[in-house]
């Protein structure tokens, strides 16, 4: 299916937040301290401190580590009359964190406890200090503090820790040169050079599954086409880092994307051609510029021996195989010739007046000086042909559906590609249904070239002959 989402905004405010608790985990432990500053990813624009009555007592060695002693939490708030503040506080902010799992854990099990779910998205800056600032044995918050020579005279405590993480995800952001968005579970996404309008939830919900994805620019127009069989994992890899100037230029242009589960990786080339072919999109158009510049064809002579030549590929009419140079081709036809025992000459190989060198060296029959009849010698150069060509004429070739109730089918009906869709595995059918019920496409020389080099390399394909 397509996926669309509204426009959202890659620049988020970040809720910075640090806890002390009664220790243990969320489970059996509580809150005693919180402290939230939001930042606008330049600047720390609101905060909100607090202790927080846990309503169990604290243990001796937490007082010991925080200094935060039961005196101190008998008249603080207990969590419920400050979850207004929390939510309304971090509302579409990003929850980020040293060792975000904890904090996070923490509050969303104090707000479960009232009935409420809290949801935020999560940036963990111990995960981002490893890869932004990688090389330190520790990534404690006092280690990389001392590291970068970030104060906290309140170590331990929720304030002095929220500020120092504070200053550790400055550093961070200064470092990436830009915004981080959080992805799911602790993974993130560098927002550097992304469109502004680009919806890092859109993101978020690309499906790991196989299909063909589509990037627009801010104009809608259609910039690039491109085929995964993990659509959200080669996405990203766009979004992220960049190797040459022009998919960095293409990286600040993308402003929405769509994609289409096919499930199939065949129908996904199949369909990914078919789509740049019509949509013509910009990037698409050096990168996906044909390299099968040569093809090869056969005739019969006025003598009705079958002959081969090498040729340019005019796009206008199928080749029965294509290369992508010269000598690919003459290699290829090599090596046929030599299993077919075909004849040099007659597959444009030898220009030779006379017989060509296979005749004089006995691999060649004689076809070339008229030795060996033209019925005899068409039976071999024929066997080649089917053999370049579908393996059957007719046939249905069954692949990996969307989901598990489906199965995908590419129909080859009289030696031309017809179409594909998909089948429930429930249903039975029979030939007229399924052509019935599958798309039809044009029967091109892409097509053709995607379709047998994929039943060459994968194995997975099921072809059935009617």
């Amino acid at each position: 299916m397509f996926f669309f989402a509204h426009y959202q905004k890659v620049r988020r405010m970040y809720a910075i937040i640090d806890i002390e608790t009664t220790g243990g985990n969320f489970r059996n432990g509580k809150i005693t301290e919180i402290a939230i500053y939001i930042h606008d990813g330049k600047n720390i624009i609101k905060e909100f401190v607090s202790l927080i009555n846990p309503e169990q007592i604290i243990p001796l060695h937490i007082t010991q580590l925080t200094g935060i002693t039961n005196e101190m939490v008998a008249n603080a708030p207990k969590f419920y009359e400050i979850a207004k503040n929390i939510v309304e506080i971090t509302e579409d902010c990003i929850f980020v964190a040293h060792n975000s799992s904890f904090d996070y854990g923490f509050i969303k099990e104090e707000f479960k406890s009232l009935g409420y779910v809290f949801n935020r998205d999560t940036l963990c800056t111990v995960k981002l200090s490893r890869k932004i600032l990688p090389g330190f044995k520790s990534y404690s918050l006092g280690n990389i503090c001392q590291e970068y020579g970030i104060e906290n005279n309140a170590r331990h405590r929720a304030a002095g820790d929220a500020y120092a993480t504070v200053k550790l995800f400055e550093i961070l952001l200064d470092k990436n040169n830009g915004p981080l968005l959080p992805l799911n579970g602790n993974s993130f996404l560098s927002a550097k050079d992304l469109h502004p309008t680009l919806d890092i939830n859109q993101i978020k919900s690309l499906p790991e599954e196989t299909g063909v994805y589509y990037f627009f620019n801010d104009k809608d127009d259609l910039i690039y086409i491109g085929k995964s069989n993990n659509i959200k994992k080669r996405v990203l890899s766009h979004l992220s880092s960049v190797k040459t100037q022009k998919a960095q230029r293409m990286k600040v242009d993308i402003a929405r994307i769509d994609y289409y589960v096919t499930g199939s990786e065949l129908i996904a080339l199949l369909k990914e051609s078919e789509d740049i072919k019509a949509q013509r999109p910009v990037y698409n158009k050096a990168q996906k510029k044909s390299k099968v510049n040569y093809g090869l064809y056969y005739f019969k002579d006025r003598k009705g021996y079958i002959r081969f030549n090498i040729l340019k590929n005019d796009g206008k009419t199928t080749p029965l195989y294509s290369f992508e140079s010269m000598a690919e081709a003459k290699d290829y036809m090599y090596i046929q010739i030599e299993k077919f025992r075909l004849c040099q000459k007659l597959c444009g190989l030898s220009d030779s007046s006379g017989s060509c060198f296979q005749y004089q060296i006995k691999l060649c029959n004689g076809a070339c000086i008229g030795e060996e009849d033209y019925v005899t010698y068409n039976k071999r150069a024929q066997e080649f042909i089917s053999n370049v060509t579908f393996f059957d004429n007719n046939m249905i070739i069954q692949d990996k559906g969307r989901s598990k109730n489906e199965t995908s089918v590419v129909i080859i009906n009289g030696g031309i590609y017809i179409g594909y869709g998909w089948l429930e595995n429930n249903q039975s059918y029979n030939k007229e249904q399924i052509l019935d019920m599958i798309s039809v496409k044009k029967d091109t020389m892409d097509a053709r070239l995607i379709i047998k080099r994929l039943l060459s390399v994968n194995k997975s394909l099921k072809v059935k002959r009617y």
